[in-house]
């Protein structure tokens, strides 16, 4: 009876092994919130950078007389690298933090090349003007700061081993198979609209990358953390639903940016930037936080906290980009002075017509240009341009 007292008793003293596990595994999942977090901030300022140094090399070949290829240069090749390894570290992320973490974090590329773009400007400034042409660019990287900081601290701890049997699982759960559901009759209409009715507005084409790039992102995530459990040991590529979803992950991406190419041949690059990065970061939450239970077991608080961050993100990118000039078209430029007494049209695209006998060129597609400038040469006097 004594020896059962006894051992009654130690049993009693020993603190309960469940009371640690709490503040251990939110301690594991803050780090590796933040591993993630460092990672995705990595990656999207090394692609920023590489994107800028192969601008330059583009730019810079384009002025000089060099008749080397831009990829026969050291700068352009630098340049590649440097974006490799930025998605990579963009990928790795993927493995360690929720998705609602990461997606909101490509804010940092904007900001990145904002940064860059005022550093390599060749212009001189005074303070006053300097201060007068950058204020909303330096307010928006101010706020997407901000609210960069507010995403990586009230972000969802949820963490879950990428096994084959957990994606399986969310794969065929009922809540994401009704906003598969509802995901593809939008991008079936929205498809419809854009390719039968001509419907070229930047929100319809921007919502047609904003879904394919949650498809995207939700496979990423799935297969970086499959690759990353194998590298630890637990084998996962034997499951057939990775190869499913790596399949799905290459095939999105590349609709997705052919939609892009299209939306940037029709509108400025920083409009884009903007719209798309506000639908994208939007729609890929609401596909992790369906498909992957994100925000699950989350209090109120760090919800809002949450979703404050990525309204004070999104105005960040918005001001950024508003403040960005918008590209001048190359104008070529045709002088007729070896032909006296010629009234000359020169159009902004290079084509021109006469008020001669000369017969007139004109644009094959018979499109006007709201520029037009009217050249008048005449012998032995100085030539008159007067812009209309």
């Amino acid at each position: 009876m004594d020896g059962a007292h006894r051992a009654a008793l130690q049993l009693q003293q020993l603190p309960p092994a469940s009371s640690a596990d709490p503040v251990s595994e939110a301690s594991f999942s803050y780090k590796e919130n933040l591993i993630g977090a460092l990672l995705a901030i990595f990656g999207h300022l090394v692609v920023s950078i590489a994107l800028n140094l192969q601008k330059y090399c583009h730019i810079r070949l384009a002025g000089s007389k060099d008749p080397r290829a831009y990829f026969k240069t050291k700068t352009w090749w630098l340049g590649l690298f440097l974006m490799l390894l930025g998605e990579l570290g963009v990928f790795a992320s993927y493995a360690f933090a929720p998705l609602s973490l990461i997606v909101p974090l490509s804010a940092v590329s904007v900001i990145a090349s904002a940064i860059i773009g005022i550093i390599f400007i060749k212009e001189k400034w005074k303070p006053k003007d300097f201060l007068r042409r950058y204020i909303l660019s330096f307010v928006g990287c101010g706020l997407a700061i901000v609210g960069t900081y507010l995403l990586v601290t009230f972000a969802p701890n949820s963490h879950e081993k990428m096994t084959g049997e957990n994606i399986i699982r969310h794969l065929v759960s009922w809540p994401f198979l009704l906003y598969m559901l509802v995901e593809i009759i939008l991008f079936c209409l929205l498809l419809y609209f854009y390719k039968e009715r001509n419907a070229n507005n930047i929100v319809v084409i921007l919502l047609l990358v904003a879904l394919l790039g949650s498809m995207t992102v939700v496979t990423v995530k799935a297969v970086a953390g499959m690759l990353v459990l194998s590298i630890q040991g637990n084998l996962q590529l034997d499951y057939p639903i990775f190869y499913v979803m790596f399949v799905c992950m290459v095939a999105t991406a590349i609709y997705q940016a052919a939609f892009l190419g299209q939306a940037s041949q029709m509108y400025d690059s920083s409009l884009i930037a903007s719209v798309g990065y506000i639908l994208s970061t939007t729609v890929a939450i609401t596909a992790g936080a369906i498909f992957y239970l994100d925000f699950l077991g989350e209090d109120v608080l760090h919800v809002c906290m949450f979703a404050l961050g990525c309204l004070i993100a999104f105005l960040g990118v918005f001001l950024i980009t508003r403040n960005r000039k918008k590209a001048i078209p190359f104008e070529p430029y045709i002088s007729m002075d070896a032909m006296p007494e010629l009234s000359t049209t020169v159009l902004s695209n290079g084509t021109f017509c006469n008020d001669g006998n000369v017969p007139c060129l004109c644009c094959p597609n018979g499109s006007h240009y709201p520029r037009v400038a009217i050249e008048h040469v005449k012998p032995d006097e100085e030539t008159e341009t007067q812009v209309i």
